[in-house]
C-alpha cells in the first residue's frame, strides 16, 4: 500500500511539474520560436478538437496538407489554425488558400506567408481548457499554487520527522556511551 502511495505521490508530482512547465512555455518565449497555443474554435474538428493545445513552430516553407497558425494573436483577436488546400505564388511571394476541416468552403482570404505563425506540430486534446483555467488567478492557484504548497509541506514534514529520528538515534548512542 505504501508503494502504491509512493507512485501516486510522484504521478501527482510528475503532474504538477508538467502543468507548471506548459503554463510557462505558454507565457515566455521558447528557443526555436516554438509556441503552445489553444484552440478556441471547432473549424478543425475532428482532427483538433476546440481546447487543444497546439504545439506551433515556424517554418521556412509550407505544403498543401500542412495545419497552419495565421492572423493576429493580440489579447483581442486570436489566430485561426487551418490546413493549406492550395497555394500560388504571386510576384515572388507565397499565398495560401486555407480551410478548416469541418468548413465546407475554402477561407475567403488568401494567407501571404508573411502572416504564417507557424505549422502545427501535434496537438493533445483538451489540455487548453486546463492550461487556460490555470492562466487565470483561482486557476493557478488550484492546479499550480495548492498541489506544490502540499508537495512542500509534505516534504518538510519528511525532514521534521527524518530530524527526530537521528536525534532520537543519537540520543540513545549518547547514553549508551554514558553507561
Amino acid at each position: 500500500m505504501k508503494a502504491l502511495f509512493k507512485i501516486g505521490y510522484r504521478i501527482f508530482v510528475a503532474a504538477v511539474v508538467a502543468l507548471g512547465l506548459l503554463l510557462l512555455v505558454s507565457i515566455v518565449p521558447v528557443p526555436g520560436n516554438i509556441k503552445v497555443k489553444i484552440v478556441q474554435s471547432g473549424s478543425m474538428e475532428p482532427a483538433i478538437k476546440v481546447g487543444a493545445v497546439v504545439i506551433i513552430k515556424p517554418s521556412n516553407e509550407y505544403h498543401i496538407g500542412d495545419v497552419i497558425m495565421f492572423g493576429e494573436d493580440t489579447k483581442t483577436k486570436v489566430p485561426t489554425t487551418h490546413r493549406i488546400v492550395a497555394d500560388e505564388v504571386r510576384s515572388g511571394v507565397f499565398y495560401y488558400t486555407t480551410k478548416g476541416d469541418a468548413n465546407e468552403d475554402p477561407d475567403p482570404q488568401q494567407i501571404a506567408q508573411s502572416e504564417v505563425i507557424g505549422k502545427v506540430l501535434f496537438s493533445i486534446p483538451y489540455l487548453g481548457y486546463i492550461l487556460d483555467f490555470a492562466k487565470k488567478p483561482l486557476g493557478f492557484a488550484l492546479l499550480i499554487g495548492v498541489p506544490a504548497a502540499i508537495v512542500v509541506f509534505d516534504e518538510a514534514a519528511n525532514i521534521w520527522r527524518e530530524t527526530r529520528r537521528l536525534r532520537a538515534i543519537k540520543k540513545i548512542n549518547e547514553e549508551e556511551n554514558n553507561t
